[in-house]
């Protein structure tokens, strides 16, 4: 089971979207077979801080739309052994999705959706610097989108 944990967002997604974002995430879980309890936090920010998170920890002077920062690395890094595993954070700009969501004709839930998976799957090491790992990302997050019910017309 995953703990997705929603931080202070000031309104920038309703309960609805929290509640299907939530889903999403513990039905990727599930789909990839993880198995160890875990937690994620996942915050909704405007263009402006974004910006400043992309420029203060990536030096990156540009809006984005979505960032994650991952808590584990190649060691375990468990605060104790009773403790969840501890994922990361995925930031997304609302904004932004509104934006995406219009230039790529589809729905602004859609969008929040696969930004959602998109940075989780980073969270579980996925990456696209390179296009092998581009490839594989993107088949998995097609994958999994369409297994849970998201399609480009929702």
């Amino acid at each position: 089971m995953i703990n997705v944990d929603f931080l202070d967002d000031d309104g920038f997604a309703d309960e609805q979207e929290k509640h299907e974002i939530e889903s999403l995430i513990q039905f990727a879980y599930d789909h990839l077979e993880q198995h160890d309890d875990a937690e994620v936090s996942i915050s909704f920010v405007d263009q402006e801080e974004i910006r400043s998170i992309n420029r203060d920890y990536r030096n990156k002077d540009a809006v984005t739309d979505v960032i994650s920062f991952a808590m584990e690395d190649e060691e375990d890094n468990l605060i104790h052994e009773d403790a969840l595993r501890t994922l990361g954070d995925i930031i997304i700009c609302t904004e932004r999705a509104e934006e995406q969501a219009k230039d790529y004709g589809h729905s602004y839930k859609r969008e929040l959706m696969f930004l959602s998976l998109h940075g989780f799957l980073h969270l579980l090491g996925y990456d696209h610097m390179e296009a092998e790992e581009e490839k594989e990302m993107n088949g998995l997050q097609d994958e999994i989108l369409k297994a849970f019910g998201v399609t480009r017309e929702d």
